[in-house]
C-alpha cells in the first residue's frame, strides 16, 4: 500500500481543479502532485530509507501539506511538531524519534537550529522561503549541514549557516513517479502530545491507521468531501484539524488554510471562499460565537460545522446551530484512535434541541467500525448510565507509544485503548463524556466531575468561559472553585454563580469559591489548560490530592 496514490488519482481526474489555498496562493491537483512528488524523490536521493523521519517546525502553510503528501510517497515517518513548543521539547523530539530532516519557518528558525544544537543528531535543516511558490533560496545558505556547523549554546542565537532552501530541495527531485510500498503496521506518523500528565509521548500511528481514518471520513453523511466542498483547515493542520486532508484530497475537495487563527479571519474566510465544511475547538467556537457583528455575516455557503477537540456545553451547541443552522456536529476522538471514534451527527443534534435536550450533553455514538465500551476498573462492561472509563477499538487505533512501553502497556491492553477518560453511556448508545479520570474532584468521599459543574455555569448569561478544579481544602479535602471570564458588558457576583449552580445541581457540587480573570489559559492546541489553572493552588504540595 502507498497513501501518496490517492493524490496522485485525484491529479487524474481534477488536474486543474483547485487542491490547496493558503494566504494568496493556490496549488492545483496537478501541480500539489507535482511538487510532493519531486520532494519525495529528493529526499530519497539523500539517503533517507523508508521509516526514517522528517520533522515539520512551522506555523499553517500550503508546504505542510505538500510535506505530508510526500512522506507519504516515499513511506517516510511525519512527525509534526507542535509549532508553540520550545527549544528543549523540540530538541527532546529530535532526539527520541530520531529525526533525519527538519523542515522549519523563518518565524522558528532560531528555535529549530537551538534544537538541533541540543539534539546533536546528524539532522539536515531546511528552511522554508517565504509565501510565494518557487521563491528564490537565500543567498547565505548552503546545500548541506552537520551538527557541527550549529555549535552554539543551548540559549544562543544560532547562524543560519548549513541551512538548505525548501525551494532548493524540491528543485532536487525527479519529475519521475515515486511510490514506496508500505505495509500497514509500519508506522506513518508520530503524533507528540503532552496529554494531561504534561510529559511528551507519541502515539505511533500506522499507514492502516491513516487509511481507516480517510475512510471514515469518507463514509460521514455530513461531511464527506467531494469535488466542489472547501474545507476550511482552522487549527494546526500538524494536529486534529489536519487528520482529514487525506480524505479531502481523495474526495476532490479543496482545502483552505487559514495561517493565523482568529474569529475574524474565519468568518471572513467562509464569506470570501464560500466554504462548505469546517471543524472548531470549543475555544474557537466560544471566540466566533462573541466575535462583534457575527450576527450579520453571511455564513449560508456552510453545511457542516464539526465541533471537537474538548467537551463543549449545550449552551454552546444551541448557540452554534442558531448561528450556522442546522449543520452542526460534535465528535470524540483523540491522537490514540486517529479520529473521531464517536459523534453526533448535525440531524441529531438538531433534534436534541427541540425533543431531546439531554443529547446535546453527548459526543456521540460509535462511529461506523470503531467500538466502544464504558468498563469498571476490572474491565467489566458497565450498565447504562453508571460512570467508568471508555475504552476504545477499532482499525485506526494504535497500538503503542514511541519507545514507552510502560507508557504503551498501561493504555494499550488486549487490543482496547484505554483513553482514561470518564463517561456512561445510555440505552441507545450515546455516549455522555464527564471527565478526564485525572481531573475528578473528590470533596467529602463524593465524586465531582469538572465538567458537569462548566455545564452549569455556562448557562448562565453572564459567563463566557469557564474552568472548574479542585483546591485544597482542610474540611472536604478538595473543594471545587471555578475560574470565570465574563461576558463583556456583563457583572455578576461570586455569590451569584454559586447560588446559580445550587439551583441546578446538588448543593455539594457547587463551588466552594469563584475567581474572575480577564482570560484562561489555553494549551497549543487551543484546548482550556485545566492543569494551568489548577497548579498555582497547589503549589509546594507534596501530592495532587488532599
Amino acid at each position: 500500500m502507498n497513501l501518496g496514490v490517492y493524490l496522485t488519482r485525484s491529479a487524474r481526474h481534477w488536474p486543474d481543479a483547485d487542491a490547496l489555498v493558503c494566504r494568496s496562493r493556490t496549488w492545483s491537483y496537478r501541480l500539489l502532485e507535482e511538487r510532493a512528488g519531486r520532494l519525495a524523490s529528493a529526499l530519497l536521493a539523500r539517503g533517507l530509507r523508508p521509516g526514517d523521519a522528517v520533522a515539520s517546525l512551522a506555523w499553517n502553510r500550503g508546504e505542510l501539506v505538500e510535506i505530508e503528501f510526500a512522506l507519504y510517497k516515499a513511506g517516510l515517518m511525519r512527525v509534526p511538531v507542535n509549532a508553540r513548543l520550545g527549544r528543549r521539547e523540540v530538541g527532546h523530539i529530535l532526539r527520541d524519534a530520531p529525526v533525519r530532516v527538519l523542515v522549519f519557518d523563518t518565524a522558528h528558525r532560531e528555535d529549530a537550529l537551538a534544537a538541533l544544537t541540543s539534539a546533536g543528531t546528524g539532522c539536515l535543516p531546511v528552511e522554508l522561503g517565504d509565501d510565494e511558490i518557487g521563491a528564490a533560496p537565500t543567498p547565505t545558505a548552503t546545500a548541506t549541514a552537520t551538527t557541527a556547523d550549529l555549535a552554539a549554546p543551548d540559549d544562543a542565537t544560532p547562524e543560519a549557516t548549513g541551512v538548505l532552501p525548501y525551494e532548493r530541495l524540491v528543485a532536487e527531485g525527479s519529475g519521475d513517479a515515486v511510490r514506496v510500498d508500505t505495509a500497514q503496521d509500519d508506522p506513518c506518523v508520530l503524533n507528540f502530545t503532552s496529554g494531561s500528565t504534561g510529559a511528551l509521548k507519541a502515539a505511533v500511528q500506522t499507514f492502516g491507521n491513516r487509511l481507516a481514518n480517510m475512510r471514515k471520513q469518507l463514509m460521514s453523511d455530513d461531511s464527506r468531501p467531494r469535488p466542489g466542498s472547501r474545507y476550511l483547515a482552522c487549527g494546526p493542520i500538524t494536529h486534529a484539524t489536519g487528520m482529514v486532508l487525506l480524505a479531502q484530497v481523495f474526495g476532490g475537495a479543496t482545502t483552505h488554510v487559514l495561517p493565523a487563527w482568529s474569529p475574524e479571519a474565519f468568518l471572513d474566510t467562509v464569506e470570501r471562499e464560500r466554504i462548505t465544511a469546517t471543524f472548531l475547538v470549543p475555544a474557537m467556537l466560544n471566540g466566533v460565537l462573541t466575535h462583534p457583528g457575527v450576527a450579520d455575516r453571511d455564513l449560508s455557503s456552510l453545511d457542516s460545522v464539526r465541533i471537537g477537540g474538548a467537551p463543549v456545553s449545550p449552551a454552546r451547541l444551541r448557540a452554534a446551530v442558531e448561528l450556522f443552522g442546522p449543520v452542526v456536529a460534535q465528535g470524540y476522538g483523540l491522537g490514540e484512535t486517529t479520529s473521531v471514534v464517536a459523534g453526533i451527527p448535525s440531524a441529531d443534534l438538531a433534534r436534541a434541541i427541540t425533543e431531546d435536550p439531554e443529547l446535546l450533553q453527548s459526543c456521540g455514538r460509535a462511529a461506523y467500525d470503531s467500538e466502544i465500551r464504558v468498563v469498571d476498573e476490572a474491565g467489566r462492561d458497565l450498565p447504562p448510565r453508571e460512570i467508568g472509563e471508555i475504552i476504545v477499538r477499532g482499525p485506526d487505533c494504535v497500538r503503542e507509544y514511541w519507545r514507552a512501553p510502560e507508557l504503551s502497556a498501561g493504555a494499550f491492553r488486549d487490543g482496547w485503548v484505554h483513553t482514561g477518560d470518564l463517561a456512561w453511556m445510555r440505552e441507545d448508545g450515546y455516549l455522555f463524556l464527564v471527565d478526564r479520570m485525572k481531573d475528578m474532584i473528590i470533596s467529602g468521599g463524593f465524586n465531582i466531575y469538572c465538567t458537569e459543574v462548566e455545564t452549569v455555569l455556562y448557562e448562565h448569561p453572564a459567563v463566557q468561559e469557564v474552568c472548574v478544579v479542585g483546591v485544597p481544602d482542610e474540611r472536604w479535602g478538595e473543594a471545587v472553585h471555578a475560574v470565570v471570564v465574563t461576558r463583556a458588558g456583563r457583572t455578576v457576583t461570586a455569590e451569584e454563580l454559586t447560588e446559580f449552580c445550587a439551583r441546578h445541581l446538588d448543593r455539594f457540587k457547587k463551588p466552594r469559591s469563584v475567581a474572575f480573570v480577564p482570560e484562561l489559559p489555553h494549551n497549543r492546541n487551543g484546548k482550556l489548560d485545566r492543569r494551568a489553572v489548577r497548579e498555582p493552588y497547589w503549589a509546594g504540595a507534596d501530592r495532587r490530592v488532599n
